[in-house]
């Protein structure tokens, strides 16, 4: 394995899974925004890799990928939620987030100025056009995983998927419930990998 991919779209579980693989030794960028994160971790969710994931499919060969699927009625509220508290810093022109970052989302969500931005009809089709582009792209290759984190055996199939010993575990954590959107800054693991690293290129993203 090269790379492990979280291309689940954001509130789908992506911190949960973040955070429960920091102690099974791998290096964890939750968003990554320059060539040196994601050359330096192992395991990298949530933006940009929810739309970028073709190109990072690319640039990291022999890669595995995990699409995090949730009930859609139950992320509604929750990623509409997020997109308000972001929606001044995701701006295009005049959002202070990594441009990575609010590249990543216009591509999925569109322009939040719009008046239906964030309706359940367009934020369902948003979920809907995602999910059909992800399974469309992988169909007929193994390197994909789709699992829901509030399942049981979610966490033993995912460990199954990479290969790797179950430690004890049983079941993801549960994190950023309700209005909570900050619990991977909060954490604290010496497996944590910055995303904004600078390396030999200082911040530089890739050319794509």
């Amino acid at each position: 394995m090269n790379k492990l991919f979280i291309i689940g779209l954001p509130r789908s579980g992506t911190t949960s899974i973040s955070v429960a693989l920091l102690d099974y030794g791998f290096k964890v960028a939750h968003t990554a925004f320059t060539k040196q994160a994601f050359n330096l971790a192992d395991v990298i969710s949530d933006a940009p890799c929810f739309s970028d994931y073709q190109q990072l499919d690319s640039l990291f060969p022999d890669s595995q990928f995990v699409y995090l699927q949730r009930d859609v009625e139950k992320w509604l509220p929750s990623i509409r939620m997020l997109l308000k508290k972001m929606q001044t810093s995701i701006h295009p022109k005049t959002g202070k987030f990594s441009p990575v970052l609010k590249r990543s989302f216009y591509e999925i969500f569109g322009s939040l100025d719009a008046p239906d931005a964030l309706s359940n009809e367009h934020l369902t089709q948003c979920y809907e056009n995602h999910q059909a582009q992800v399974l469309a792209y992988f169909k007929g290759r193994n390197n994909l995983l789709k699992i829901d984190v509030s399942e049981a055996n979610s966490f033993q199939t995912l460990l199954d998927f990479i290969s790797i010993e179950n430690q004890g575990n049983t079941d993801f954590p549960h994190l950023n419930r309700g209005d909570m959107v900050d619990n991977w800054r909060d954490t604290r693991h010496p497996n944590k990998v910055n995303p904004n690293s600078a390396g030999v290129e200082h911040r530089k993203f890739f050319d794509y």
